[in-house]
């Protein structure tokens, strides 16, 4: 009779966990990054160079859907990172720039967005390939001048899911 009894609780588990996991909630991509060089908005945050909230000890979490163009990534919790009247911090560029994606988690990446104004400016395809902790990409700026705000976006490859990061450079100051 235990044998028995034994035997419908295996069946019993086994046909319900394929229901447990289809029930669960999807996860977050297991990634996280920002642009640490010229300082993103983020960055800036986390060096007490601007005063923030949460963003400071997590400067690395500004994830959201793909498609977004806010510096924020449409998270709530860091909504100041869309202020442009705190006092960010402008780095003189000269016609192009590196940007540097200092990345504490790396996950498989489709593209990064480079936008000024909501126009893309520069695109780099990885193709689905997982970056090392640091990447660089040379953005050319030639079309613009002065005060600009940068919009970087990281597209996970295998989620909805996007990383943003916002940049004030001032091009040709450099």
């Amino acid at each position: 009779m235990n044998l028995k009894k034994a035997s419908l609780s295996a069946a019993a588990v086994a046909l319900a966990t394929p229901l447990l996991f289809a029930l669960m909630p999807a996860g977050t991509a297991n990634a996280h990054g920002y642009v640490s060089s010229p300082p993103s908005r983020q960055a800036q945050c986390a060096a007490g160079v601007v005063e923030c909230g949460g963003i400071k000890w997590e400067p690395q979490s500004v994830e959201g859907p793909k498609g977004l163009k806010s510096c924020s990534g449409g998270n709530a919790r860091f909504a100041e990172l869309d202020d442009d009247s705190l006092g960010w911090q402008v780095t003189p560029v000269g016609r192009s720039a590196t940007f540097t994606w200092r990345l504490t988690a790396q996950h498989a990446t489709s593209t990064w967005e480079y936008y000024i104004g909501g126009t893309r400016i520069a695109v780099f395809n990885d193709g689905g390939a997982r970056p090392p902790a640091t990447v660089t990409h040379n953005v050319n700026l030639s079309n613009y001048s002065g005060r600009q705000k940068i919009l970087a976006v990281w597209n996970v490859a295998d989620t909805a899911n996007a990383f943003y990061a916002c940049i004030d450079v001032n091009v040709g100051a450099a």
